[in-house]
This record gives structure tokens, sequence and C-alpha cells, in this order.
């Protein structure tokens, strides 16, 4: 994930402000998206079990109740872990689309240093079959990390990529993704479509950030709305589905929704409130007592 100036973290997840000067607002489209409700129950146990299966200190804790403890608080973070670096990689391969883009429209970049980083990590075949694809997609980028804005629905974000690929307009959502055992990158959640129909259906987008300053969103008609993952061994792009755009709309405005509800059960007090026991009533007696 990228780290757009006008973005912050919060207690209600990631939100925007109109300029540096202001207070967040709004949500991300990403907080807003992170409102369904999502199982990850199965892989975090798995995460956890492979973790500990495969410690090579397994075999010495074996029978020692102590050490089988402390491998398994320690096996029990692994899903944690491994998100983590997985959002580093993340963000240092989105760095290099971002400066191939700034380096092809002949702006001020650091190409050089962010294929050095991903060198530096064991990453560079990011690069790579990213390059390739642009190459092969005679991609011409038009804005990349374009933060926009939606003031009726209420809501913010940033766009990896505005470009022109075959004479066509498109919103790129770039997804760094790992390879399955065949080789091929892994398939892009359903909820890219969810991000991209919300970049397109934003009202504007962001000039200056510390004047606060924004114009009238000029690529939301009718955009070719693409998801891009990037793997080790093959890009592979992915076209929104036209027919379905406007269900995705529908379901984002809903969870945006979800987000404000959440906000106001926040503010509004604790929801359980301590209860005693009902007091007894003395016992009446009959006037024959």
């Amino acid at each position: 994930m990228t780290d757009p100036v006008l973005a912050h973290k919060t207690d209600f997840g990631r939100m925007y402000s109109r300029s540096t000067s202001e207070l967040p607002s709004v949500p991300s489209i990403t907080t807003v998206i992170s409102q369904a409700p999502s199982d990850l129950g199965g892989w975090f146990s798995h995460m956890a079990a492979t973790a500990m299966a495969q410690d090579h200190r397994l075999a010495d804790a074996a029978g020692n109740p102590a050490k089988l403890r402390a491998l398994a608080k320690e096996a029990s973070s692994a899903a944690e872990r491994y998100r983590d670096a997985a959002a580093l990689r993340g963000d240092r391969v989105h760095f290099y689309c971002e400066q191939v883009a700034l380096h092809a429209l002949g702006r001020t970049h650091r190409l050089a240093e962010a294929r050095e980083a991903l060198k530096a990590n064991g990453e560079e075949a990011f690069a790579a079959r990213f390059d390739e694809w642009w190459e092969t997609y005679g991609v011409e980028p038009v804005e990349p990390e374009i933060t926009v804005w939606n003031a009726e629905v209420g809501y913010a974000g940033t766009m990896d990529l505005v470009a022109k690929i075959g004479g066509r307009l498109c919103l790129i959502d770039f997804k760094t993704k790992g390879t399955d055992r065949n080789g091929q990158v892994k398939a892009m959640d359903d909820k890219v479509v969810m991000q991209l129909v919300a970049g397109m259906k934003a009202q504007e987008s962001l000039v200056d950030a510390t004047a606060g300053s924004w114009e009238p969103w000029e690529y939301g008609d009718d955009p070719v709305l693409l998801g891009v993952a990037i793997g080790e061994t093959e890009v592979r792009p992915m076209r929104a589905n036209p027919e379905v755009l406007r269900y995705h709309w529908y379901k984002f405005c809903a969870l945006r929704r979800v987000w404000d509800l959440q906000l106001q059960v926040s503010d509004a007090g604790r929801a359980l409130l301590p209860i005693g026991p009902p007091v007894r009533q003395p016992a009446v007696q009959s006037a024959a007592g």
C-alpha cells in the first residue's frame, strides 16, 4: 500500500483529509471495502501449523511442555509476520511501478533506487516481469498515484495509475501477488473491482495537497478498469467486467454506510450495562397472623 500525503491512519481505519492542514474527514476506499466480513481463521491456523511443523527446534522441544508452549506462541504470529512482510514487498513493488511511470513521463523519479531496493530484497524478478508487461502492452502513462475524492458518498483514495493502452484510457490498480505451485501468479480477489469502480466514480482529483486545491475528475468517463497482478513469473492484467460494475458500486455504497454506522455505534456509549438481582419484596403477612 502506498502512503499518500493526505492519508492518515486512525482508530477508524485509513482516512483522508482535504489538505495537509486539515483533519481527516472521509474513509479511504480500502477502509470502506474492509467493512465486508472476511473469514481468515483457516488461513491463520494453516500458517501457524506450517510454521510449527517447519521449525527446526520442534524435535528438541518434543516432550518438553514449556518449550512447546514457547514454539506455539511464536508460531501463532506467523500469519501476521507473513502479512507484514508481504505488505512491505507490495510497497516496494508499487514504488517501482510509480517510478517507471514518472520516468516515462519525463518527470523527476527515483527509478534506480526503487530497482535497487527490490534487488536488495531478492525481489528483482517482480521488476523484470513488470518491465516486460509495460513494453508488451505499450503502456502510455497519464498520471501515476493520483488521489481522488467523492464528496457525495464520502470517501477518497489513490489510484495507482491512469494510462492509455491500445488507445483506450485505463484506470489501473496494481496487486503484488505470490506464485502458485504451477509457476503462475496467484489470482486477484474480486474486491479489486470495487476498488476500481470507486475510483472511476470519483468527483475530484488532487491538484495541490498543501493548498488543498482540487479539480473535477476527468478520467471517469467509461475507462477500462484493469486489475494488474504482478508476480515473479508473470504479470496478469484482468479487466473488470462492465456488466457487473453497477452491482459492485452498490455494494461499495452499502459498505460506506456500514462504516458510518460503526462510527455511530462507537460514539453511542457502552453496549452492555451491568445489572444486579431484583430487590426482593418483604413477605406480606395475613390479618389472621
